[in-house]
């Protein structure tokens, strides 16, 4: 019994030694913690930066080849105002996000590897830093009628100087555009990305006007949706009535959309009403990146025309002095954006008439009609002749080989005053002999020029800035003249004429119709 006892025993034992040869422990890997050496500066060999741009050459050219980025602070600032890219409407991804996190949150990092996480976060910096300060796309290569003056910008010499004092985030700040409008839009960007899905929203589908009393199915849809958008407050969104309340809400969503603010949803208010929240974001992230663009500085005195709200404004030192309505180019025939200075006025100014509007206008209605020269007060002049020639004797197979110049008078197309400005387009501000446009909300009408209600006010306040002398009867007489005069102007105003969709103000998040489409081109080249 003593023998088969030990020789199970010497059994057990042997199988117990096999099985401890066969089979190896696995051994935790060891780690060894070099964050140390993100810390440290390092020579940067050349075939670090043999695929380098000439900007990150010339940097680390200036920098002797060492390392920058050897403060933990400046490196997790670098990353958080990355992320904060997104209320500029900008992508992280543009900037290494997901690398640099990875870099800086590794541990057992190698000398090679901090060499190229400082190379990276570099190349970042000035890619973010240019973005912001004058946008991430070239304006003339996204729109052919954009003629405002390029930013010029030194990444490297602003990097240099934001890790000497340690303030990454607050140089990438001071990139942004200072204007109030650019801080309102990214408010506008975090209250929009702050909003949930709008997908289980129901389209707003009438066949007729929402007034007041009206019910039904569709009174609730329209008060989820100003909910929604907080234009009206939950507590006040029961029932299915179209009540007072909620026409003060349509009322409130109208006006933020430039719509006629009756309180009645009709199917234009129900057009914007229906607008996804998408589409709201991708139109602030294009209004953004042409805000990049813009100048810094208007001038000390500007007149401002944003072509989808059809509205001049006069600013003296950033302040609102007075407001105008303006009529704009037609989509076929748009309004440039362009900066310019205002160097005279025409007053009785005569008009020549465009190759445009002799093309498409002026040569189908004169041919059908040669009376149409002397219903317009128009004379007809062969080339730079000065001696005219008579309608009957006009060939409108030769139009394109004359001029047609309209005479002065309340009924010329260029009404009583015209504000001249040098720029490549040939486009002014003037007056109009169709004074009943401005009455309309649609107000994208004209060839190009901006169309000015009351002129002979803005006319006034210029020359009132030029001279002290002048005068509003002065003026008067001018016109009643009725001879044509130059008055040169010495006093700088500067002309702003540009496009903005989308602005905060004290009535909330403001949205335009995009008239010329200006918003999805843009919108679709950021994200390509």
């Amino acid at each position: 019994m003593m023998k088969v006892a030990c020789i199970i025993l010497s059994i057990f034992f042997l199988a117990s030694c096999k099985n401890t040869a066969g089979v190896k422990e696995k051994q935790p890997a060891v780690v060894v913690n070099t964050q140390h050496l993100k810390n440290t500066s390092h020579t940067i060999d050349s075939n670090f930066l043999e695929e380098a741009s000439k900007g990150i050459k010339d940097f680390y050219s200036s920098n002797a080849f060492k390392t920058v980025w050897t403060e933990e602070k400046n490196r997790i600032a670098l990353i958080e105002s990355i992320k904060d890219a997104t209320n500029d409407g900008l992508l992280p991804s543009d900037y290494n996000l997901s690398k640099l996190e990875e870099l800086e949150n590794k541990i057992d990092i190698t000398e090679d590897q901090c060499i190229h996480y400082d190379i990276l976060l570099t190349q970042s910096f000035r890619k973010l830093a240019n973005h912001l300060f004058k946008g991430k796309l070239t304006p003339y290569k996204v729109y052919n009628d954009w003629a405002l003056p390029s930013k010029n910008f030194d990444s490297n010499r602003m990097l240099t100087e934001a890790l000497a004092k340690n303030d990454i985030k607050k140089t990438l700040e001071k990139c942004r555009p200072t204007h109030k409008m650019y801080g309102g839009l990214r408010e506008g960007m975090i209250f929009l990305n702050s909003l949930p899905d709008d997908k289980n929203l129901k389209k707003i589908d009438i066949s007729g006007a929402i007034k007041l009393k009206d019910s039904g199915n569709v009174v609730t849809d329209i008060k989820k949706r100003l909910v929604y958008w907080k234009d009206l407050d939950p507590a006040d969104a029961t029932g299915n009535v179209y009540d007072r309340k909620t026409m003060k809400a349509v009322k409130h969503f109208q006006k933020r959309h430039g719509l006629y603010p009756d309180g009645v949803v009709s199917t234009s208010t129900a057009k914007a009403l229906n607008t996804s929240l998408t589409a709201r974001k991708q139109q602030l992230i294009a209004n953004l990146e042409r805000w990049r663009w813009f100048p810094y500085d208007f001038g000390k005195n500007a007149l401002l025309i944003n072509i989808p709200e059809y509205q001049l404004t006069v600013i003296e030192e950033n302040d609102t002095i007075e407001m105008y309505k303006v009529v704009v180019g037609k989509p076929e025939r748009r309004t440039p954006v362009l900066h310019a200075v205002l160097n005279n006025l025409v007053i009785n100014p005569t008009w020549t008439v465009p190759p445009t509007i002799l093309k498409e206008d002026l040569t189908p209605s004169a041919s059908e009609d040669r009376s149409y020269f002397a219903s317009h007060n128009m004379k007809i002049y062969k080339h730079r002749d000065t001696i005219e020639t008579l309608p009957e004797d006009w060939d409108p197979e030769k139009a394109d080989h004359y001029r047609y110049v309209q005479g002065p008078g309340v009924n010329n197309a260029l009404g009583l005053v015209k504000f001249n400005f040098r720029n490549s387009f040939s486009v002014y501000l003037h007056d109009t002999n169709h004074r009943e446009l401005f009455k309309r909300g649609y107000r994208a009408l004209s060839s190009g020029c901006v169309r000015v209600q009351d002129p002979l006010k803005l006319a006034g306040y210029i020359l009132d800035k030029e001279k002290a002398d002048w005068t509003k009867e002065k003026l008067d007489e001018m016109i009643a003249e009725g001879e044509t005069k130059n008055v040169s102007l010495n006093k700088a105003t500067h002309v702003h004429q540009l496009y903005w969709t989308a602005w905060m103000d004290k009535g909330g998040l403001q949205f335009r119709n995009d008239i010329y489409n200006l918003d999805g081109v843009l919108y679709k080249k950021l994200r390509q």
